[in-house]
């Protein structure tokens, strides 16, 4: 289910996408799932983050300033460094 698009012009999408690995990875899911083999693989793509801090994040990818912030994953929200 999508809840979300988000439109940036003139971003790398391959940089955008490894930003907000970095971005989020205090949150990312610490998880070890068998797949259809039975072989152990640990999901990268899955995050612990509310709509909100990605709205958040994206205005601040937008507004140039991202790098004064980082993800606090216990209070779920930016927080300025």
């Amino acid at each position: 289910e999508i809840v979300a698009e988000f439109k940036l012009m003139n971003i790398n999408r391959t940089k955008l996408e490894a930003l907000l690995h970095k971005f989020f990875d205090p949150a990312r899911l610490d998880v070890e799932l068998q797949d259809r083999f039975g072989i152990p693989v640990k999901p990268k793509e899955w995050f612990f983050v509310p709509l909100g801090a990605i709205e958040e994040t994206i205005e601040k990818i937008q507004a140039g300033t991202l790098d004064q912030f980082q993800y606090d994953p216990e209070t779920a929200r930016l927080i300025y460094v």
